[in-house]
């Protein structure tokens, strides 16, 4: 099961020792070296100023909300160093520009896909240019088809090649003959007799 970026924001976080929402997430934090979600900042709910979950953190993700086992849990920007690492970066995936490897562009991040089992990311969700919306408002693009994560831009295969392959996929037309079947245009069973002998 995939999750969108856009539904985790605003979810609870419950405490099992409380039994309350802890606070809300307001946005995730991607890394963008291992494209993984590797904490979630909170606010509202018992969280007076900014903090930070750590994914290891968590104990259960449900539509309910994501659960941890106390406040505790929480953190400060400078308590975990890989957290910090990454905030210094700036890297914010909604809103990157989305291109091809000879340069086409094909749109900017608008949302993301994650598995809730280690919240990896498993697919960006592209809005198109104006003019390519016609035809498709969204492009969904898999994490196999990324070449390259810039500060400003990701790089993915190029698009020709994906069309090409999906335009011989749909193209297939089967060119067997069923001989269980009687009567089929262009075929006769007699025929098969005539080769033979």
């Amino acid at each position: 099961m995939l999750v969108a970026n856009s539904k985790l924001l605003g979810l609870p976080v419950l405490s099992i020792q409380t039994g309350a929402p802890v606070g809300f997430i307001a946005n995730s934090i991607v890394d963008p070296n291992t494209f993984q979600i590797i904490a979630f900042l909170l606010t509202g709910g018992l969280v007076r100023e900014a903090k930070y979950l750590d994914i290891k953190s968590i104990r259960e993700y449900s539509t309910l909300g994501i659960v941890i086992d106390s406040v505790d849990e929480l953190n400060a920007p400078d308590d975990i160093i890989k957290l910090s690492q990454v905030l210094e970066l700036n890297f914010n995936l909604p809103g990157l520009k989305v291109e091809t490897k000879k340069g086409s562009r094909l749109g900017h991040v608008l949302d993301f896909t994650v598995s809730p089992d280690n919240f990896s990311i498993s697919q960006i969700i592209v809005k198109r240019p104006f003019i390519k919306s016609f035809n498709d408002p969204t492009l969904v693009i898999s994490r196999q088809e990324i070449v390259e994560i810039t500060d400003y831009k990701i790089i993915v295969k190029d698009e020709e090649k994906t069309l090409k392959s999906r335009a011989a996929k749909e193209d297939f037309v089967p060119n067997f003959v069923n001989p269980f079947r009687e009567k089929q245009p262009g075929y006769a069973p007699s025929d098969i007799t005539k080769k033979e002998a």
